[in-house]
């Protein structure tokens, strides 16, 4: 691997004044293995939890004790986990499709959602959707700074009975928008709750053990392939939240009536409890991965949001690159340094529910994976990639070297000279 001198001391000026970042963001990952493994005491995890069930999968004691463990480490009331939940999206889709009924009305309050659930909403015309059964959907948008608009939200839920759900995108997706914190999210939360019983629905990806503590919502979803699984579960998606609507969206991943009673774990409940134990720590690696990246690029005068010694709660950086020819060679790098595929160049192409091209390098251990080191991003102004996860401090930073050497050498990045 040849990083030249120049990147390499750019690096260890980089990790010397990012000292406080790191060490903060040890003192969060701390506090969230402490309450994680307060969580595997209480539920008395043992050996047991990790017998295989076929069939129906009745008195599976793994699979109600991962539904348990997922529901205390994210601070709701009840939960489940399935390794039959194949994305965040799908984990987000069966909460719409559960709490929604015809004559509804969904409100997103952080603008359009994302491509992808675009389509399952029905906003961009899909004929089989939540809209196309009967639902409405309005959104309000966030502020010009980036933040939720509560009294348009309180003023919308006044004037519209019919609004059954606040719906709200806590990372920022593909957009250059910063991401919200949990305080935020609890505060609109509060204030919905004080003029309405609408349901808060929260699409919680790449948000989890960035902080100390989890936001408030009657429904969380998210993937396992992204921070909750810690980058040992290979596939699999949760939800939590209040009793009434985790048993509501159990319903819709199986039938009402069984919900979370049946459902065989196959011998996956293993891989997605030991993810979740991992899950701070890896979190905690992909945070200084970010905020290295961040800080890496902004000294050679490309935009990144957030910036380098902003908080954050999402482990999404952005790093706007400028052309076309940039975003392919960073990806390249990326992808060159990946432990699975490095021997593989990444191209721009379709990808079913996105409507520009994408590239992605993703030399990952799980397809998809966006806790393992990644880097994905829309062919389209600002040429702007999406840079996320790191299994291990170590190589992510390497990764992110590798990244900047392919364009240096390639002529799209100017170094500083060696001091």
């Amino acid at each position: 691997m040849i990083i030249s001198e120049n990147i390499r001391a750019l690096a260890r000026e980089c990790d010397s004044e990012l000292a406080g970042i790191y060490a903060r963001i040890d003192d969060i990952a701390t506090y969230n293995t402490e309450k994680v493994l307060d969580a595997f005491r209480e539920e008395r995890i043992s050996e047991r939890h990790f017998y295989p069930t076929t069939g129906y999968g009745y008195n599976d004691d793994g699979r109600d004790a991962a539904d348990r463990l997922f529901a205390r480490c994210l601070g709701c009331e009840a939960g489940f986990v399935s390794h039959n939940i194949i994305s965040g999206t799908h984990a987000i889709a069966i909460g719409l499709y559960a709490l929604l009924k015809p004559g509804d009305t969904m409100l997103s309050v952080t603008g359009t959602p994302y491509d992808t659930l675009q389509g399952v909403i029905g906003i961009n015309g899909e004929e089989d959707s939540v809209i196309s059964g009967g639902v409405a959907y309005k959104e309000i948008p966030l502020t010009s700074e980036g933040r939720l608009d509560i009294p348009a939200v309180l003023a919308g839920l006044e004037n519209d009975r019919s609004i059954k759900m606040v719906y709200v995108q806590r990372s920022k997706g593909y957009d250059s928008r910063r991401t919200l914190t949990s305080a935020e999210i609890d505060a609109l939360y509060d204030a919905v709750k004080s003029v309405s019983d609408a349901y808060v629905f929260i699409e919680n990806n790449y948000g989890e053990f960035t902080a100390k503590t989890e936001p408030k919502g009657d429904l969380l979803a998210g993937s396992l392939i992204k921070n909750a699984g810690g980058g040992i579960a290979e596939c699999g998606g949760y939800i939590v939240g209040s009793e009434k609507a985790v048993a509501l969206a159990a319903g819709r991943l199986t039938i009402p009536t069984v919900g979370r009673e049946a459902g065989a774990s196959m011998g996956l409940t293993k891989p997605m409890i030991k993810g979740l134990f991992y899950a701070p720590h890896t979190v905690a690696n992909a945070m200084k991965t970010a905020h290295f990246a961040a800080l890496l690029f902004e000294k050679l005068g490309f935009g990144v949001n957030p910036s380098p010694f902003e908080p954050r709660e999402d482990i999404i950086q952005v790093i706007s690159l400028g052309n076309r020819e940039k975003l392919i060679a960073f990806c390249g790098g990326i992808q060159s340094a990946s432990p699975i595929d490095s021997f593989v160049v990444p191209t721009p192409g379709y990808m079913p529910g996105y409507e520009d091209e994408v590239i992605m390098a993703a030399g990952a251990f799980v397809q998809g994976s966006s806790i393992e080191l990644s880097a994905d991003g829309p062919i389209r102004p600002p040429y702007a990639v999406y840079f996320q996860g790191g299994l291990t401090w170590y190589h992510a930073k390497l990764g992110i070297l590798l990244s900047l050497q392919n364009m240096a050498d390639a002529g799209l990045a100017t170094l500083p000279e060696v001091q």
